[in-house]
């Protein structure tokens, strides 16, 4: 659905997907307690506490035997994502391909929220727990923003109509278009694909978080892979075979982000 703003010669108008990405949020101790639990989309209904203990007893285990915490659980088109805030872990179910720089950005938010309604209602978070519907409208509300964007209409299609048209050209196998938090807007890639080359640069995106304005590397799969953040905004990713030579990948790129940059000027 798209919700004009109210002038009638406004570009500029809200994105809102119907179809939420992230179907599930546990706020749980060191213990593995759960604080608190919302269900978003209903497709997965799970006990708080049996799913948090067993997070808990995994973390540990992973700690303990390979010196490092788990993060992930990849489970086919969905995955369980930890995020841990001094005293308290978030859990994430959600789609494949959501990008954990999205992820941290969403539980940061929460986190504010969730200290300051522990702070100001006493709340004992070693035994607690929390039902509060302001609370959780409060959570909704958060959640359903990673799938509203105000964003330029006619400009973004033509950045599009670009990348499509770029598509087409041999040398380029695939192109991906990210807003600056990580939600895939364009891509020539799909489905497990998709998933699995998002889970491959997840690492190596997060640490630029818009400090780093280039990025090329190979992937597992034998590919050149060329990124660049742009105005703050898209990050754009385009994908060669590994033997192209390194100024015709570059020049691709290059190619996109002044047009984009111009399209956005």
């Amino acid at each position: 659905m798209i919700t004009e703003k109210n002038s009638a010669t406004s570009t500029r108008v809200i994105r809102s997907i119907k179809k939420s990405s992230i179907h599930n949020l546990f706020v749980f101790n060191k213990s593995g307690i759960c604080l608190y639990g919302c269900n978003f989309t209903n497709y997965y209904k799970m006990e708080n506490n049996l799913i948090t203990s067993f997070f808990t007893a995994l973390s540990s285990f992973t700690k303990e035997v390979i010196g490092n915490k788990f993060k992930t659980i990849e489970m086919g088109d969905v995955k369980f994502v930890i995020i841990q805030k001094n005293m308290l872990n978030y859990a994430l179910l959600c789609d494949s391909i959501v990008h954990i720089i999205l992820l941290e950005n969403i539980v940061s938010k929460i986190n504010t929220q969730f200290v300051d309604y522990i702070i100001k209602n006493n709340v004992n978070i070693q035994i607690e727990h929390i039902r509060d519907e302001n609370l959780s409208d409060i959570i909704e509300e958060i959640i359903k923003d990673t799938n509203r964007n105000e964003f330029d209409l006619i400009k973004e299609e033509k950045i599009i109509d670009c990348l499509n048209n770029m598509s087409l050209n041999d040398e380029i196998e695939g192109i991906i278009l990210l807003t600056d938090k990580g939600k895939v807007i364009f891509s020539t890639i799909k489905g497990v694909d998709l998933r699995d080359f998002l889970r491959e640069i997840d690492f190596r995106v997060k640490i630029c978080n818009n400090s780093i304005l280039k990025l090329f590397y190979t992937s597992k799969s034998k590919q050149l892979i060329f990124s660049e953040y742009v105005e703050d905004l898209y990050f754009v990713i385009l994908v060669f075979d590994l033997n192209i030579k390194f100024g015709v990948a570059e020049y691709y790129l290059h190619k996109v982000v002044r047009y984009i940059k111009n399209v956005l000027a």
